[in-house]
């Protein structure tokens, strides 16, 4: 298969194609984006800025990808989107391009699934294998994890970040972090337990599993600050070699708008 472009798309010559790129009727492809070998266009998607994108990715119609950001303090930097390999972008899926504020990208990994009408925002870094169902809405410096679902209809206010293997259930209002493979729901969002599936479905042992629910047990039992209780060794030396602990604390300790409070 060699690549297809529809006559009635507008490709600016100076765009790079990949080869087995389907590209099909009223696209609009500006003079900046890249676009890797193997993607899809179905119809009526518009790529701008400077976009560079992966291979096999899919976008579905009315997407728009690398719009310039809903920020005041924009003014037409060559800011850039980035995304990886294997994507799905469903119907109407946006995403804007970086502001001068941070590192200048808006970033996607691979193997994400964007359900229709799915926002991101300037800014946002969002890892690998991450679904996030139909209206989900992500502000500015958002920054999601690796396998992380987010239900439909979620917000999730600006400079967030969820930890890895988080889930979200859905019509979330999320204002503060989710620290690694916890589940939390509600608006404003609470911590609700731990994504024991998921890690299953990684692999994990059951001792590990069983560590870390024991883990945020003890947080939420012990009234303290997560950041208070992740310091005192009484506490967390019977999980020193439990990497996913590890990974929670850190979380915990390096946060700058704080851990969304447990469920009463």
């Amino acid at each position: 298969m060699s690549t297809q472009i529809h006559p009635s798309s507008i490709i600016d010559p100076a765009a790079k194609i990949g080869k087995d790129v389907f590209i099909g009727p009223f696209c609009l492809i500006g003079p900046h984006v890249e676009i890797g070998d193997g993607c899809h266009l179905f119809s009526h998607v518009v790529l701008e800025g400077h976009t560079t994108i992966g291979k096999n990715n899919k976008f579905f119609q009315f997407c728009s990808i690398g719009a310039s950001p809903q920020d005041n303090s924009y003014k037409g930097e060559p800011t850039k989107t980035v995304i990886g390999d294997n994507n799905t972008f469903r119907e109407s899926v946006t995403v804007h391009r970086a502001t001068t504020k941070e590192n200048y990208v808006t970033k996607i990994g691979d193997n994400n699934l964007f359900m229709a009408y799915v926002h991101l925002a300037h800014d946002s870094i969002i890892g690998n294998k991450c679904t996030l169902v139909n209206s989900c809405n992500l502000a500015g410096h958002v920054k999601i994890g690796d396998r992380v679902i987010i239900g439909g209809s979620t917000s999730i206010a600006q400079f967030v970040t969820l930890g890895r293997g988080a889930y979200i259930g859905g019509a979330s209002g999320i204002d503060k972090d989710i620290p690694p493979f916890c589940t939390a729901y509600g608006n404003r969002v609470k911590i609700r337990g731990i994504n024991i599936i998921g890690m299953r479905r990684q692999g994990y042992d059951r001792q590990t599993i069983s560590e870390v629910v024991d883990f945020l047990r003890n947080m939420e039992a012990s009234g303290l600050n997560p950041r208070t209780f992740i310091d005192r060794e009484e506490f967390m030396n019977e999980f020193k070699h439990n990497t996913i602990i590890q990974e929670m604390a850190e979380h915990i300790r390096v946060t700058e708008i704080g851990i969304a409070p447990f469920a009463e």
